[in-house]
């Protein structure tokens, strides 16, 4: 019987009404007692390093989890996570970029309502995710959710209350879970040895560009940050009004040698700089990469990853362009 590590760390799922609303109040005992068929599985050790609604996750967290994995590896034969809904997906894409080429796998779930209610979806998913975490096929970090196994960098949060809460986008799921197996839709060679890295880098900022935005926030932004992610329109470029300013603050932030990532607000299909004028001059600067099918959640915990360990733009740029986990094509 395998031997699983429960890493617990609040959420949706370990909730209870405090009177001011749901905050994260059981233990990881309470969730494991909420589903004894995890016991016919594995055999399951809990850890609770912290009990926060997801919201109150960061990066200081997701070094904390990896750290967790990094040293019970040898101990055990795969972790499972449970977390909350709202940042689980970045939480899933950082991981996969401070563990890679796991051949354990590292499991993330939630849900949507408490285990602590009747009609939840919590104890499907935590059965889901230990009968995906226990099979032979399993490795490397994935998200468990509504029957669906999806790649840590592939995942977004589409739904705030349906049970369908997270998709796996531009990229089909690996698994789907029937009957409590895994059939897989994708299969690949599993790693020998794990790689861990044990830094991030928070100096980063995401800018959701709007109609009429005022360009001198770049200004302000590149005394504040290491490097910026432009969430520009369709499928990518930037506005020629106000005197072409925005291209013109763009050129002088990577002009100090800082990293801009130009990605789209559209969720599906990615950007696409080369298609239009207002995009392709972008291509052009130095120190200007493009994000293409990457998620959000996977540009931002990328970023973070490669300015941690070097500054020099073409590593940073060999290093963004290199697929790890299918997260860019």
């Amino acid at each position: 019987m395998k031997h699983i590590l429960m890493i617990a760390t609040g959420g949706t799922i370990a909730s209870k009404n405090s009177g001011a609303g749901l905050a994260p109040a059981l233990t990881a005992k309470e969730l494991l007692a909420s589903v004894p068929e995890i016991g016919q599985l594995c055999r399951v050790t809990e850890i609770q390093p912290f009990n926060l609604d997801s919201t109150n996750v960061f990066y200081a967290h997701w070094l904390e989890i990896a750290r967790l994995v990094e040293e019970n590896y040898d101990t055990y034969d795969g972790f499972l996570i449970t977390h909350g809904t709202d940042t689980m997906a970045y939480t899933a894409a950082a991981l996969s970029y401070l563990i890679q080429e796991s051949p354990k796998p590292i499991v993330l779930t939630g849900s949507q309502k408490s285990v602590f209610l009747r009609d939840t979806d919590a104890r499907a998913n935590l059965l889901d995710a230990f009968s995906y975490c226990v099979d032979d096929g399993a490795h490397g970090v994935k998200l468990v959710f509504d029957g669906q196994v999806i790649l840590g960098t592939r995942a977004k949060k589409t739904h705030t209350r349906s049970y369908n809460a997270f998709t796996s986008v531009d990229f089909p799921p690996v698994a789907v879970m029937r009957d409590g197996k895994p059939f897989y839709y994708l299969t690949e060679e599993r790693p020998n040895a794990p790689r861990f890295y044990h830094a991030l880098d928070p100096d980063i900022f995401v800018l959701k560009m709007f109609p009429g935005m005022k360009a001198e926030i770049l200004g302000f932004l590149a005394t504040h940050c290491d490097g910026l992610i432009l969430e520009t329109f369709g499928s990518g470029g930037l506005p020629e009004y106000g005197q072409d300013a925005f291209f013109r603050q763009v050129k002088e932030f990577t002009k100090q040698g800082k990293t801009v990532v130009v990605t789209t607000q559209v969720e599906r299909e990615g950007s696409a700089l080369e298609s239009y004028e207002v995009g392709r001059r972008l291509k052009e600067l130095e120190n200007v990469l493009e994000a293409r099918s990457m998620t959000v959640e996977a540009t931002v915990a990328k970023l973070m990853w490669i300015l941690a360990q070097t500054k020099d733009p073409a590593r940073i740029r060999a290093l963004f362009n290199t697929p790890i986990e299918k997260d860019i094509f």
